[in-house]
Parts: C-alpha cells; sequence; structure tokens
C-alpha cells in the first residue's frame, strides 16, 4: 500500500469513468449518473486516503510523490506531489464533486436528450482530473498543462449546458483564460533558461528561491506569472468575466468554477509567486495589497447593488479572494495560514449559495432577486439552509468563514495595520449583502400560488447535497485545527523561502523604568 500512486490513480480513476460513461450506448445513458457518482467517491476515497498517508510533521516538502521522465530535452518531467496546502484543495475538490453530481440530477430535465445526458456527466469527471493535477502537479510544465486544460471541460459546460447568453459568457470566460495563460507561457519558458535547467529543470524543488537574472528579469517573471493568476482569481480589475460565467452556468459547474478553479489562481500566487521571485514578490507588494483591498470592497458594493441572485454569489466572492490574496501577500504565518484556511472555506460556503440558489430558481425559473419575497413560509427548510451559507460567507462567529477571515485580518495588522482596517469595511458590507438578500427573497407574507404550482420545499436528495456543506460550516468553525495543522507547514517553508519573518509584537515601555512591563 505504501508505493500506490494516489495521485496517478485520482487522476486515472476519472478520466476512465468519463470514458466509460462517453461510450455507453444512449438507451442506457441513465446509467451515466451513478457511474459518474460511483467515480467521484472512489476518487474521495482516494483523497481521504492520501490525506491519512500524510504527514504534517515531516520535514518533506513533498509528499506522495511521483517522478518520471517525460520530456527530458526541455527539462519536463511527469512529477507529481503534494504539500498540505494542496493536498487540502485536492480533498475539497473531491468533497465537492459528487456533492455537485448529486445536485445536477435533474439538471437537464427527466426527459433529456441521452447524448446531452452523457456529456454532461462525462464532462464533470474529466474536470475533476484536472482539478486533481493542477494542485497535484510538482513541475511547472505540467502544471501549465493542467492549467490550460480545465478551460475545455469548463468551455463546453457553459457553452453547451448554461443560460440564455451562454455563448457569449463562455467565449468571455476562455478569451480571459486564454489571455492569461499565454502571458504565463511565455513566463514557463523564461523561468526554465533562469532556473539551474537540465533534464529535471522545472522542478518545483529546482526552483523555488532559485531563479537567477537580474532583478529586472525576475520581476517580469513575476508580473507574467502573477497576471495570470490575477485573471484566474479573480481580482479586480480582470474580475469582469466571473459574473457572467457563474451567471450563465448550471448551478453545479458554478459551484466547481468558482469554488475550485479560481482556487488556482491564490494557490499559484503563493506557490509560484512567492516561492520563485520572493524579491519580486516584496516589490509588488504594496500595488497587490491595494488591489486586494479594492477587490474586497468594491466587490461587496456590486453585491449590494446586484439584482441577478448568481451574479451576486459571483461579486461576493471577488470581495472574498480580496481577503485571501491579501492575506497571502501580507508575509506573515497567521495571515498566510488563514488564507489556505480560507481558501477552503469559501469553497463549501460558495458551494452552499449556488446549489440553494439553484434550487430556488428551479421552483420559479427566475434568477431575478424582485420576482421573489415571502418564501421563507413556502420552503422553511431552503429558507433555513439559505441563510446558514449566507451566515457563512459573512463570517459569522462559530461558522467556518469566521476564523479565516479573522486569521487574514489579525496577521496582515502585524504588518500592514491600515490595509486591515480599510479591508474591515469589507465585512459590513458582506453583512449588507447577506441579510438584504435573505430580507428580499425569503421574508414577507406568503407569495400567491395556483394550488397546483405550489413549490415544495427541498426533498431527500437535495437535503443530502446541503447536508455534508452545512456539517462543514460547523466542523471548520468550532475545530479547524486538522486544517490548520496541515497547511501551516507549508505557509511556513514558503515565508522562509521568502526571507521575511512574523513582526515581533510590539509592548508598552514604562518611561520612568525603561520597563517593557
Amino acid at each position: 500500500m505504501s508505493g500506490l500512486p494516489l495521485l496517478t490513480l485520482m487522476l486515472v480513476v476519472p478520466l476512465v469513468g468519463a470514458a466509460v460513461i462517453w461510450l455507453l450506448p444512449n438507451a442506457s445513458s441513465r446509467l451515466s449518473k451513478p457511474i459518474a457518482l460511483g467515480v467521484s467517491l472512489l476518487t474521495l476515497a482516494l483523497a481521504l486516503l492520501a490525506w491519512a498517508r500524510f504527514d504534517s510533521g515531516s520535514s518533506d516538502r513533498y509528499q506522495l510523490t511521483e517522478t518520471h521522465s517525460w520530456i527530458p530535452q526541455f527539462g519536463v518531467s511527469y512529477a507529481l506531489g503534494v504539500d498540505g496546502i494542496a493536498l487540502s484543495l485536492i480533498v475539497m475538490a473531491a468533497i465537492l464533486t459528487p456533492i455537485c453530481l448529486l445536485a445536477a440530477w435533474n439538471d437537464l430535465g427527466e426527459d433529456a436528450d441521452p447524448k446531452r445526458e452523457k456529456t454532461y456527466f462525462a464532462l464533470m469527471l474529466v474536470l475533476l482530473t484536472f482539478m486533481v493535477g493542477v494542485f497535484a502537479a510538482r513541475d511547472v510544465f505540467l502544471f501549465y498543462v493542467f492549467f490550460e486544460a480545465m478551460l475545455i471541460p469548463v468551455y463546453f459546460l457553459i457553452g453547451l449546458f448554461g443560460g440564455p447568453r451562454r455563448q457569449y459568457a463562455a467565449v468571455k470566460f476562455i478569451l480571459f483564460s486564454l489571455v492569461g495563460g499565454l502571458i504565463m507561457l511565455v513566463a514557463v519558458i523564461a523561468l526554465y533558461f533562469q532556473g539551474p535547467g537540465g533534464e529535471q529543470g522545472f522542478l518545483y524543488e529546482a526552483l523555488e528561491g532559485a531563479v537567477g537574472g537580474s532583478t529586472a528579469t525576475q520581476r517580469w517573471l513575476f508580473l507574467g506569472f502573477f497576471i495570470a493568476f490575477a485573471i484566474k482569481a479573480p481580482m479586480w480589475p480582470v474580475h469582469t468575466w466571473l459574473p457572467d460565467a457563474a451567471s450563465e452556468s448550471r448551478p453545479a459547474t458554478a459551484v466547481l468554477l468558482v469554488g475550485v478553479l479560481d482556487k488556482v489562481g491564490t494557490f499559484g500566487m503563493l506557490r509560484f509567486c512567492l516561492g520563485f521571485f520572493p524579491e519580486a514578490s516584496k516589490w509588488a507588494t504594496p500595488v497587490v495589497l491595494t488591489l486586494a483591498v479594492i477587490s474586497v470592497i468594491y466587490g461587496a458594493l456590486l453585491a449590494i447593488g446586484s439584482r441577478d441572485i448568481m451574479r451576486l454569489i459571483a461579486f461576493t466572492s471577488i470581495s472574498h479572494f480580496g481577503f485571501i490574496v491579501m492575506g497571502i501577500f501580507a508575509m506573515t504565518t497567521t495571515a498566510g495560514g488563514g488564507s489556505a484556511l480560507y481558501m477552503i472555506n469559501h469553497g463549501f460556503s460558495t458551494a452552499g449559495l449556488f446549489l440553494l440558489a439553484g434550487f430556488l430558481i428551479s421552483r420559479h425559473g427566475s434568477q431575478r432577486i424582485a420576482d421573489y419575497g415571502g418564501w421563507q413560509r413556502v420552503t422553511p427548510v431552503l429558507a433555513g439552509t439559505f441563510l446558514v451559507s449566507g451566515l457563512s460567507s459573512l463570517a459569522l462567529p462559530g461558522l467556518s468563514s469566521y476564523v479565516s477571515e479573522f486569521l487574514v485580518l489579525a496577521g496582515t495588522f502585524q504588518r500592514y495595520k491600515w490595509v486591515a482596517a480599510i479591508a474591515t469595511i469589507g465585512i459590513v458590507l458582506a453583512a449588507l449583502y447577506i441579510l438584504l438578500t435573505y430580507q428580499r427573497v425569503f421574508t414577507g407574507p406568503r407569495p400567491e400560488f395556483a394550488a397546483d404550482r405550489t413549490p415544495r420545499d427541498l426533498g431527500v436528495r437535495e437535503k443530502v447535497v446541503v447536508a455534508p456543506i452545512i456539517a462543514s460550516f460547523l466542523l471548520l468553525g468550532f475545530f479547524p485545527k486538522p486544517v490548520l495543522d496541515l497547511v501551516n507547514p507549508a505557509v511556513e517553508q514558503t515565508l522562509k523561502i521568502v526571507g521575511v519573518t512574523d513582526p515581533a509584537p510590539s509592548h508598552p515601555t514604562n518611561v520612568a523604568t525603561g520597563s517593557d512591563k
């Protein structure tokens, strides 16, 4: 069992499952759903086994490693391995995928075209493969391959199965992503020539803290990676693709897009920007923190003014990603650990909001907030679970996001007091956009429906979808230690490469004695 290539298995299993679904005869297309769900649960089991085998106390930066020569002439290897941050993101993706598949069970309707149904669920499994690959890659070129490959299933999931403006949203998504990817490709190629080179010249271990070249060269390389990751994250002002993509996607697609794929941007900033270009990261920090704070406040203000519930959730994510980026570039262990935890907590809270909004829309057929009101009197379980998801998103104490947001702000305050102080405005705005939305959609007098068209509350399948998400809010809200123990060593190792230490705590000095007591 010790030699079991778990990461490769997590890549191969969903890919094989997708192939099986595509090869099903149309008469057996109904089997695509249980096959997809079963394959995703098997992948989840492998991810949990990887978690169990990971030793957070080990001095090894990467574990569960696999290294095979791929294109030695260009220094490219098939190299996999994870640190605590990468593993936690893989486990999150593995948990959310079966939840999304179950939520999407009837997305295409009872009389769906068999070919469309097979394509839909197969694409979800292909996406799972690429999500695991992008976090598990230990070779920069392999990472880039997965980074670009992710675009393919997402493009088709939006363009083939999305809303009325799906083609516009899919093209906008692909154009923004391709521009960022092409910029990063130039930086990837240049990176090899500035690194130690050789047959394994793209390995992370060979490049971390060892990229040569002039100061100007390192700064250009930093910008090449950072721009691609800022688009993916997304940050202001390169965020405009996200609201269109999220609002035109099926809710399950929106969850995987915003909850998992967009974390590649913040994961890349921590892994590549800080790890490969420490001096350039310090040089860019004032501008990055400024952009992060703008994202926090601007995203929240757009959410408050949004009239579309799916776009509103997308705008809240722009605000949350601002907090994550701020924590990364504050360069303290508290803020960095908080950011890593924030990536996980945001994935689950956003999943709750998107999926519950999707259940609501499926009952009324509209994404406009103004078309609702009083629905807690008709669908009390739906209303209650949406409220809990919203409270988690606004970081209510006792729920998961509170811990990560507090750590980010506290860690940022250690080094950049004014940045943290301004960012706290985002907390107030978060309470406004969540509570006002709940008020407009769920409170008020009972709406009138025809006797035979009264919406039903959440069914058994939908409750099974929501239950693990709600459980994650409580578990990570009251006991975040297992995740923090996993991610903190990786954060500390990255900051060691950057060459920064936490600011010494200041103590008031007694003027008369000169003592700090």
